[in-house]
């Protein structure tokens, strides 16, 4: 199938990097979120980003131009009607993505396949808050997208392997490589990630170690190239805290229980990188 136009819903910090990855392959992308301005303003730290890469020699101005020149930004989420393609990315938030996933649903062709960015809820069920469950399925990108690699494509119980087809050939296109699985917990890399990011915050609520010295262990001694904690800190204490809940909900383990000192930083507000301070703290 040829996808040209791509709408990306949620224009935080995952949309963002996936409509940048998109436009930068041609794609003409409508970068809606439901918050006055800030899809404008996604746009607008993209276009700075870049000017970063030309001083660089990684891009030039015209790929640059280019690339701002395929970003569409927009509040109105019916400017998405005429998509080839839908990726909701918005907060992780079943309750939230179910009202837009409805939405959407109503709105675009009947053979427009919608993916979800989710990083842990199940594709199957936010599949059955539409009417296309065949032409439904996960298409996971990590942080930063424009960096990472990998594409988690994410098979619902009722996606058909011509959506499966589509999204893998659309992930290479944007130069990422898909790797497939079932729907499942947490998929592949947050059922074996967060677990560990969990693990290395009861390391410090039982006072074993400092951030420091958890992070510098684990990036010495196991070469990671990110300690668990200054990860947990990019990824966001609140997703981290998402994701585990969904573990221990859906597989009824209680070592997944999330640590109560990760939930106490997000009752803080004290998300990571995003919010200015984490386990870290970090310039504004």
């Amino acid at each position: 199938m040829s996808i040209q136009k791509v709408a990306v819903v949620g224009a935080g910090l995952m949309g963002t990097g996936i409509a940048q990855v998109l436009a930068a392959t041609g794609h003409t992308v409508v970068l809606r979120d439901v918050v006055n301005g800030k899809a404008a303003k996604s746009k607008e730290n993209i276009g700075k980003q870049m000017l970063k890469l030309i001083d660089k020699g990684k891009v030039t101005a015209d790929q640059r131009d280019a690339l701002l020149k395929n970003i569409h930004p927009t509040e109105d989420l019916s400017d998405a009607k005429d998509a080839d393609f839908v990726i909701e990315a918005i907060t992780e938030d079943e309750g939230m993505k179910k009202t837009v996933l409805g939405e959407l649903d109503a709105l675009v062709g009947s053979d427009v396949i919608i993916v979800s960015n989710t990083s842990s809820i199940s594709i199957t069920r936010l599949a059955s808050y539409t009417k296309r469950a065949e032409k439904f399925a996960g298409m996971h990108f990590f942080n930063p997208v424009p960096l990472m690699g990998l594409v988690e494509v994410i098979r619902g119980l009722a996606s058909s392997d011509e959506t499966i087809g589509a999204v893998t050939d659309l992930a290479k296109k944007v130069g990422k490589t898909p790797v497939s699985c079932i729907d499942s917990p947490g998929f592949l890399v947050n059922r074996c990630l967060i677990p560990t990011l969990n693990e290395a915050c009861y390391l410090l609520m039982e006072g074993a170690a400092t951030p420091e010295a958890i992070d510098a262990a684990m990036k010495l001694g196991a070469n990671h190239p990110m300690g668990p904690l200054e990860l947990a800190d990019l990824v966001g204490l609140d997703t981290a805290l998402a994701v585990l809940e969904v573990l221990h909900r859906d597989l009824g383990n209680p070592k997944y229980a999330p640590c109560p000192l990760l939930r106490k930083y997000v009752n803080a507000g004290w998300l990571g990188r995003k919010s200015g301070r984490g386990f870290y703290k970090y310039a504004s």
